[in-house]
This record gives C-alpha cells, sequence and structure tokens, in this order.
C-alpha cells in the first residue's frame, strides 16, 4: 500500500493509465535509491547506488510533468531543460573573480544536485553535453584540470531524464541509440529505459478526457486513483489481505479502479518520509532476493548464446541490487525480500522489453550495443542487403513472394511465418506492395 500511495502522490495531476504504471514505479524507485558502498574507503572503488532513469515517448505524454513531479518531491531536486543547459553548466565552471583575481569554482547541477536528484528534461536536445555526463553517471565524480586547478567534485545524484525521439513519433524499427542519436556508452548507463507510446484507446481516452475536464472545471479527482483504507481490520484479516495483495503481479497491484476515492499524502511529509529514508535506512539483501536476482541474471546470459550474444554484464546486475535495495528502502525495511527482488525483476523485464524489442515483437539484445536498428547478422538485415544486391546484379528491383522466398533460402534466412515477416518489412518501407503478391524493394529505407 505504501509503494502505490507513493506512487500515486509523486504524479497527483497526472491521469493513470495502465502504461505509465511501471514508469512510475522506476521513478519512485530512483527516488529513494540504493546504498553507496565505500564512498571514504580510499583503498577500494565506489560503488554507486543512485539509478538514472530514462523515460523515452512521443510528445504530449507528460514526460515534463512527471520530471517536474519528481524534482519537487525530492529532498534535494534540480530541473534543467537540455535545450538551455551547457556542459559547463551541468557539470562545473571555472571563473576568475573580478576584485581578487582568484580562479573560483560554480558549482553545476550535478553538484548541486549531490545526494539527491537532477532531472534533465528535452534530454535529446544536448547531444553536445552528453559527454561530460559519462563520468557523473557512473563514478559519480566531476574530475576538473584546467588554470592550474585539479580537483574533484562529488556528483551523487539520481539522474532522470526525458527526450523526444527524433521525428516527433518513435520508430520502433529503430534502438533508443537512434531514435535519440544517442551513444550506446551514455544509453548503457541508464538502469531504467521507458519508452511510452501514444497509441489510440477508447477506455483511456475517456479517462484523460475526463481528467483533463475535471482539472478545467475545477473540481477534485474522482477518475483513476487509489484507496487508502483507514478503517479498523482484525489482524487476521489485515494478514488474509496482504497475502492476497503479494501473490499478484507487480502489474495487478499497481492498477487503479476507476472512481475510487483518493486520500493524498501531505507534500511536506512526504519530502521528509524520502529523507528519512535516505538517511537512516539501508537495507541489505536476504538470501531470498540475492537468489531471485542471481536467477534472473543467469537466465538472461544463457538465453541468447551464439553470435548474438546477450549484452548483459555485470552493470545490470549492480542495477538490479540497486533497486532491490531502493524498494525495500521505500518502506523503511533493513532487509530486502525475495517479494522485493520479484517486483524489481518485473519493473526491469518491462523496460528491456521496451528497449531491446524490434519492429516485429521480438526481443533482439544486440540491437543497442551496435548502435544499428538491426545488427549486422540479424535476419531482416541479412535479407534486405540479399535483395539488394540481387536487384544490383539484375537491374530489377520489382520481387514477387516466391522470388523473396528463394532469395531467403539461398542467403539462410529462416523465419516462421514467412508471409508476415515480408509484411513486417513492407509495414516499415523496406518494401512497397505494388501488386498482388508483388513488392518492390525500396533502396531509400535501408
Amino acid at each position: 500500500v505504501v509503494f502505490v500511495c507513493i506512487m500515486e502522490k509523486i504524479l497527483f495531476n497526472l491521469i493513470f493509465d495502465v502504461t505509465l504504471q511501471t514508469v512510475k514505479a522506476g521513478l519512485a524507485l530512483a527516488l529513494f535509491g540504493g546504498n553507496q558502498r565505500f564512498a571514504n574507503n580510499k583503498n577500494r572503488i565506489p560503488v554507486r547506488g543512485d539509478p538514472h532513469v530514462l523515460v523515452v515517448g512521443d510528445p504530449g505524454l507528460g514526460k515534463s510533468q512527471m520530471l517536474q513531479a519528481v524534482s519537487n518531491v525530492a529532498p534535494r531536486g534540480v530541473y534543467v531543460c537540455g535545450n538551455t543547459t551547457t556542459a559547463s553548466g551541468l557539470t562545473v565552471t571555472l571563473s576568475r573573480d573580478s576584485a581578487s583575481g582568484d580562479f573560483t569554482l560554480e558549482a553545476g547541477a550535478l553538484v548541486l544536485g549531490d545526494q539527491g536528484c537532477c532531472c534533465i528534461d528535452e534530454f535529446d536536445k544536448m547531444t553536445n553535453q552528453h559527454q561530460a555526463l559519462l563520468e557523473a553517471m557512473e563514478q559519480q565524480s566531476i574530475s576538473l584540470a584546467k588554470a592550474g586547478i585539479v580537483c574533484s567534485l562529488p556528483a551523487r545524484t539520481s539522474i532522470i531524464a526525458a527526450a523526444n525521439p527524433v521525428g516527433g513519433h518513435y520508430n520502433k524499427a529503430k534502438t533508443v541509440a537512434e531514435n535519440l542519436k544517442m551513444g550506446s556508452a551514455l544509453l548503457s548507463r541508464f538502469d531504467l529505459v521507458f519508452i511510452l507510446l501514444d497509441n489510440p484507446d477508447e477506455d483511456l481516452d475517456s479517462m484523460l478526457s475526463e481528467h483533463v475536464m475535471a482539472l478545467r472545471a475545477g473540481r477534485c479527482r474522482e477518475t483513476s486513483a487509489v484507496r487508502v483504507r483507514r478503517n479498523p481490520q482484525t489482524p487476521d484479516d489485515d494478514e488474509a489481505r496482504r497475502q492476497w495483495e503479494l501473490e499478484k503481479p507487480l502489474s495487478e497491484r499497481l492498477k487503479i479502479s476507476r472512481g475510487e476515492q483518493f486520500d493524498p499524502i501531505p507534500h511536506p511529509l512526504l519530502r521528509k518520509y524520502v529523507a528519512y529514508a535516505r538517511k537512516y535506512v539501508h537495507p541489505k539483501l536476504s538470501a531470498e532476493a540475492k537468489q531471485v536476482l542471481q536467477n534472473f541474471y543467469l537466465e538472461l546470459r544463457k538465453e541468447q548464446r551464439g553470435p548474438d550474444s546477450i549484452p548483459i554484464t555485470t552493470r545490470q546486475l549492480e542495477s538490479l541490487i540497486r533497486l532491490t535495495e531502493a524498494r525495500s528502502r521505500l518502506e523503511l525495511r533493513e532487509t530486502a525480500t525475495g517479494q522485493d527482488a520479484q517486483d524489481v525483476v518485473e519493473i526491469m523485464k518491462d523496460s528491456m522489453f521496451d528497449a531491446y524489442s524490434d519492429e516485429f515483437g521480438q526481443l533482439d539484445f544486440q540491437r543497442s550495443q551496435n548502435g544499428s536498428g538491426m545488427s549486422s547478422r540479424s535476419k531482416p538485415k541479412r535479407f534486405v542487403a540479399a535483395l539488394n544486391r540481387v536487384a544490383e546484379r539484375t537491374y530489377n528491383n520489382i520481387f514477387t513472394v516466391q522470388q523473396m522466398r528463394e532469395i531467403a533460402q539461398n542467403c539462410d534466412v529462416k523465419v516462421p511465418d514467412f508471409e508476415g515477416f515480408i509484411a513486417s518489412l513492407n509495414n516499415q518501407g523496406f518494401l512497397l506492395k505494388k501488386g498482388s503478391r508483388v513488392y518492390q524493394l525500396q533502396t531509400a529505407g535501408l
């Protein structure tokens, strides 16, 4: 119940739809963060405990409101916009004092957000400043060597970024790096990457219109809210309800029924709650939680063996640990249980499916690392390249389905549904249907 109430308060002014539940859960975990280890030990390499979250989506889905809400709730929150931010404004500026002539350091947004959250909106508009974030996101420090001054400033902050894809609409045929013109080195530093798509939905559109009309009319929101139970219950009823809630998956527990009343947590109290949890609660993983995370990590490593190896490294395992600690800290518990680990695994699965799924709805773990929508060894890439070679050799870019089937057999492209495979290439613009079972190769889309 605490988890749901905090997520609802973070985005109280936003309509609740099913697609935003996991995103808000990730934002809540980033708000609390995990434990930083070996911070003051000069003989050990520090391990960061603050998770980073990236939200990518079509315009008009409330990404900026999410960032502003998190920045307002955080005890120490900094909100900046990417199109008006420079590299020195993010990190540190070296300036000369006009009176004494000495050099002085002026802290940027990441340094000011130390031990807090730094929310960066319009992340896709600051391509020249992406390199300045690499050190701050992993080592959580900013090094400076300029004008005889060599120093290192702490930047222990959770970076929560929101970005719009290039072209105004997210293209599933491309990777997150291609949609944002972002390097894989920076993208891999984000613990969670969420993709928001503006898909028509009758029920959601109805709830959204009611919510907007209610806000304009000045009425309190009654649609899509959670119920906070304050009625006294017997211990047996409370235990039975708790067990029933734990048996449901996280996506079901986060769903909100329509028309329920909501009793919000006061804003100052929630800010004090987050500050208390970050300062005094330092959870550790239980044996059950360690087993759940390790099994999930080994399962991912085992699924994709061969030429297209899965890019799951210890960086992703550390992300799971950080998020599990944040899930336990959210409820002021010193020990992270197996249920906490299962909730984090479900959030991570949704994030990975958004980031690594291709235009055919299948997971391609090679896409993000290569920086290409289709890796060189993937089936669509090899098939389109074979069609291009045949078209250049025969000076004919018109193919029938039977001809394309023979070309697929020659280049060893085996798909269970070849007709659906061709239809997907047609929908993505690689092929253009010219007639009944006749397609034209579109070289401009390669």
